[in-house]
């Protein structure tokens, strides 16, 4: 009868040793096939995110030096319209993550900021100018300079910057959706995301 006890007491130690192994390698391949499923998602948001907008504004540049002992003014003038494509746009495969497999976490290490470029159309018209005061090179390089700057502060005014980030954190999100699937957490600056508004709440 003991022979009988210690058999079953074996087989019971074995198939428990087996189940356990078994649920171990089970578990270490849902964690690797998790951990593939991130990288990949990860790799997939690493693009570059566009936002356009267009501008239009209308300049008149005049200037006036007098000559001959200041008796003699001498004019020059133009009216300037500018149509402006801007765009804003964050080049995430610049994205820094990192992947802590043991506890389940991924961590946004640095996103990057966002890149403005202005590509204005300059078109001159009514130019007039007096024969001891006319355009220059110079001249225009200074309105070039002026439009830049101008239109730069509109783009910084407008909603075009906001539509790029909510641009930005909808691609973020999909990191954030898989992971909260996946039973992983996602942090940034150390902090955790509990949901998919906090992540809306983002501060760059």
């Amino acid at each position: 009868m003991k022979k009988y006890i210690v058999g079953a007491l074996a087989v019971l130690i074995i198939f428990l040793a087996w189940r356990y192994f078994e649920n171990r390698n089970a578990e270490r391949d849902r964690l690797e096939e998790s951990t593939a499923l991130i990288q990949q998602q990860i790799k997939n948001v690493g693009k570059l995110v566009v936002t356009e907008g267009s501008f239009s504004q209308v300049y008149t540049y005049k200037d006036t030096k007098n000559r001959f002992l200041d008796v003699l003014p001498a004019r020059k003038r133009a009216l300037i319209v500018v149509n402006t494509k801007a765009t804003v746009a964050y080049d995430l495969s610049k994205l820094v993550t990192e992947v802590d497999v043991e506890n389940k976490t991924v961590h946004i290490k640095y996103i990057p900021e966002e890149e403005i470029s202005i590509y204005p159309d300059i078109k001159y018209y009514d130019i007039t100018q007096d024969y001891l005061n006319q355009f220059t090179a110079d001249d225009y390089n200074k309105i070039k300079t002026r439009i830049n700057k101008s239109m730069r502060e509109k783009v910084e005014n407008s909603t075009l910057k906001s539509n790029a980030k909510n641009r930005l954190i909808s691609e973020l999100q999909k990191i954030y959706i898989l992971t909260n699937t996946l039973g992983w957490t996602l942090t940034y600056n150390d902090e955790e995301f509990g949901t998919a508004r906090e992540m809306q709440e983002l501060k760059l």
